[in-house]
């Protein structure tokens, strides 16, 4: 068995601890459960998912993408069903991971993996500064941009907690100008954990009027599957909760694996088995009663950039969030959510690749794919996270398509021996729909009068539609024309 480089991984398991706090109790509170039940979700993404093989660096817990699902689910069937839910969930996707459906996701374009960065590190940054300053976000990105300037304007004037702005800037501060500070403590103490740490110290010391954690004990709010909700889930709407549920946690986690994988160059993503590990997770999280979990990339990005070498500092972070919520929950009600979200703010400002779009903003050749990276995390700011990669994985195949149909026409004016006059019209490429009006715009402009051959013998490709629009066009040039035309190699039979 590998040996575990401590002195990586339990600093990096305090950060994504860190991070992945306020990201349980913000999501379980969005959904319409209690706090509680998120950290469950985490903890069982720690300990479970954690030792099981699949990704190394992926950190699991409960994800903003199923927030409006599983509110609505709660509205419609209780929260009671919520566990039966989630059971049917993990049980699918161990059935879709056994079944290697995994593998299939990996086909992902580099741009839309970092616009997908993009649009979660900009969605958290904007949410966060309202936490910020002691403020509740609004519900969808466009809102919480629209929001941007009151913010502003309330934290500039005093309408908001002066306390709590000031204390959350003094924390961003300090994540920012710690790692260049000189001596030994700064390299080997995490970032986040120093801020942190300084907040907590400040607040308790003067006493400061800021929110904080508040969390009380997991056993009260842990409930099996209520076996009365069976007869509402087995109708057409729960099932289909179920399916939804799947895919999207699903796609969430594995486009997730996608972006980690290009973040360090440790051992990669076997998608099947972590698909296997997230059905797992899942069915654990269905029997106590708790959120669905996904794959995190904030999480997972945080645990990369401080520095984590193996699974251990993921399987750590569960550990700290059970024995903090479980057995020290006074400890966590010192940390102020303001310095909470200051790390979430500074981890979403990490996120956004400026290298990679500068970069490619730069190459002319590559400014398609800068495109596709903008639109990914415009889509993704304006929807959600699966609706985003959607948008953004349709332009990137429209792109593919549009320029792998490259089709050359060639078009020669001839003389024959004979003195006679006559055009040859050649063409090499892909002939697909997509040049079909390049093509048959060349074809038309075609005098009547003059004999005329067209050689398609160097087209790797032809589709239907092309080939349709040739015999027709052929058809209509031989009945308006008293010119010979040839066609080398004939064309088709085409229904």
């Amino acid at each position: 068995m590998r040996a575990v480089p401590w002195r990586y991984d339990l600093p990096a398991s305090l950060v994504v601890f860190l991070v992945a706090l306020p990201l349980c109790v913000g999501v379980a509170v969005a959904s319409g459960v209690p706090a509680e039940l998120g950290l469950v979700t985490g903890i069982v993404g720690g300990l479970v998912v954690g030792l099981t093989p699949g990704s190394s660096l992926q950190v699991s817990g409960p994800a903003a993408g199923l927030t409006v699902l599983v509110y609505d689910a709660v509205q419609r069937f209780g929260a009671g069903a919520l566990g039966l839910l989630v059971l049917g969930t993990g049980l699918l996707q161990l059935a879709m991971g056994a079944l290697r459906l995994g593998r299939w996701f990996r086909a992902m374009s580099a741009s839309v993996v970092h616009g997908m960065l993009a649009g979660i590190g900009l969605t958290l940054l904007f949410g966060q500064l309202y936490a910020l300053a002691d403020r509740r976000a609004p519900a969808s990105g466009p809102e919480k941009i629209a929001g941007l300037p009151a913010l502003l304007g309330d934290a500039l004037t005093g309408a908001a907690t002066p306390s709590a702005v000031t204390l959350g800037i003094g924390t961003l501060l300090v994540l920012v100008c710690w790692p260049y500070l000189p001596g030994r403590i700064a390299r080997s103490v995490p970032a986040p954990l120093a801020a942190v740490g300084l907040a907590a110290a400040v607040t308790a010391a003067a006493d400061l009027p800021v929110a904080r954690v508040r969390v009380a004990g997991l056993l009260d709010v842990v409930e099996l599957p209520d076996r009365a909700a069976l007869g509402a889930l087995a109708g057409t709407a729960g099932l289909g909760t179920v399916v939804a549920f799947t895919l999207i946690a699903s796609a969430e986690t594995l486009f997730s694996a996608a972006a980690v994988d290009r973040m360090h160059h440790g051992p990669r993503t076997d998608y099947d088995r972590e698909l296997t590990a997230q059905g797992l997770g899942n069915t654990v999280c269905g029997l106590l009663g708790a959120l669905p979990m996904t794959a995190v990339i904030v999480r997972s990005a945080a645990n990369v950039q401080a520095g984590a070498r193996t699974k251990a500092s993921r399987t750590l972070h569960g550990l700290w969030l059970l024995l903090f919520t479980a057995l020290m929950p006074g400890a966590l009600g010192l940390v102020p959510l303001t310095a909470l979200a200051a790390v979430l703010v500074h981890a979403g400002a990490k996120l956004v690749p400026l290298r990679r779009i500068a970069a490619l903003c730069r190459g002319r050749e590559h400014r398609g794919e800068a495109v596709v990276l903008a639109v990914t995390a415009v889509a993704i700011i304006g929807t959600d996270l699966f609706e985003g990669v959607l948008i953004g994985i349709g332009l990137a195949v429209v792109k593919s398509a549009w320029q792998t149909s490259h089709l050359q026409i060639g078009v020669e004016e001839l003389v024959r021996p004979s003195g006679e006059a006559w055009q040859r019209v050649r063409l090499s490429g892909n002939a697909t729909f997509l040049r079909l009006p390049r093509l048959l715009d060349t074809l038309e402009r075609l005098p009547a009068d003059r004999p005329v051959e067209l050689d398609w013998s160097g087209l790797r490709h032809l589709d239907h539609a092309c080939t349709l629009a040739l015999a027709s066009w052929a058809a209509q040039h031989r009945a308006r024309s008293t010119a010979p035309l040839a066609v080398e190699p004939p064309l088709p039979t085409v229904a």
